[in-house]
């Protein structure tokens, strides 16, 4: 993708706008070719950057904090959240997950522990209830889910939850919360996703 990476001038920031639909690869090399017009705007002044656009993980976002300040001494701020979970979302967005970089949890997560990750997470085991599992991609278990799980953690709401058998009292996909009756619960549900700003577990 060839212009992947847009600069936009304004009185009080430099705008830098990622397409969406890029791959991290191509916007570092089109971020590359752009750091001498960057370069020249740095003449005199210390004008702060603004990147927005794709929401980027925390290893990208350092990525392209050290493409820019490598020549350009200055301030960037990112519209992509650092933090995971609800409070971090600044915007929703819907990416499909083809592939994804995975954390393997071995045995059951208990009651007080907490287990987050930027891309998606495999529990081989149960979430007791009293457990949380937080993942910006999808969350899979292989035993049951009685915990809170929050999937598409930085705003994906193309991210998925499954699991042996459902029972969290709440689930979270990006910024929708699904409080889980007690009905749903006596018939076996594995499977939840994001369908017209509603999460449907199956």
């Amino acid at each position: 993708m060839k212009n992947c990476v847009n600069i936009v001038l304004g009185k009080e920031e430099i705008t830098l706008k990622v397409s969406e639909k890029a791959t991290f690869k191509e916007i570092e090399e089109c971020l590359k070719e752009k750091i001498p017009e960057l370069k020249k705007l740095y003449k005199n002044e210390k004008t702060p950057i603004f990147v927005t656009g794709k929401v980027l993980k925390n290893k990208e976002i350092d990525r392209i904090k050290e493409i820019i300040q490598k020549d350009i001494d200055v301030k960037i701020e990112f519209d992509s959240p650092k933090v995971l979970g609800l409070h971090g979302i600044k915007k929703v967005f819907a990416e499909e997950i083809k592939s994804s970089e995975t954390k393997f949890h071995r045995g059951s997560l208990r009651s007080g522990m907490k287990l987050e990750y930027e891309g998606s997470v495999v529990v081989l085991g149960d979430v007791n209830a009293g457990a949380e599992v937080v993942a910006g991609e999808n969350i899979v278990v292989l035993g049951i889910l009685r915990g809170v799980a929050h999937a598409g953690a930085k705003g994906n709401v193309e991210a998925m939850i499954a699991a042996a058998q459902i029972e969290s009292p709440q689930i979270r996909i990006a910024n929708i919360v699904k409080e889980i009756e007690k009905e749903e619960e006596e018939t076996r549900k594995t499977y939840a996703y994001v369908k017209e700003n509603a999460i449907i577990i199956e």
